[in-house]
């Protein structure tokens, strides 16, 4: 019987172990970098979000 989803267990837990295999452990520059990078991220959002709240206070009437 052919299976139609794709991969069995065993194809599966053989391609994670190749995987984390070849894996390395990120440097330490490279894990500064990704949390400026996410923090920035967030950050803009942020801002983004108050922006539209004060202009949203500002433009819409109240009632």
């Amino acid at each position: 019987m052919a299976r139609c989803w794709g991969l069995g267990v065993r194809e599966f837990l053989a391609s994670c172990a190749r995987l984390l295999k070849r894996a390395k452990k990120p440097g330490k520059d490279e894990v500064w970098m990704l949390i400026r990078i996410c923090a920035l991220g967030v950050g803009v959002v942020g801002a983004v979000g108050f922006v539209i709240r004060i202009l949203s206070l500002l433009l819409l009437p109240r009632g």
